[in-house]
């Protein structure tokens, strides 16, 4: 499993990790980044572009 794999873990950021910094560049809640990381994927570009139009809805 590559989650024992010690070259997988230092060279790829955690789930948390992904959680937090879409939270601190956009201003969505962590659910709100958690569920965009399960609906797009871990593709940075396409989280941050949905993020932000999340965080622009009134």
């Amino acid at each position: 499993m590559a989650d024992d794999d010690p070259i997988w873990n230092e060279n790829h950021p955690t789930l948390d990790e992904f959680v937090q910094r879409l939270v601190s560049e956009t201003g969505i809640s962590e659910a709100q980044a958690l569920e965009l990381i399960y609906l797009v994927g871990l593709n940075w570009s396409s989280l941050v572009r949905e993020a932000k139009a999340i965080a622009a809805q009134p």
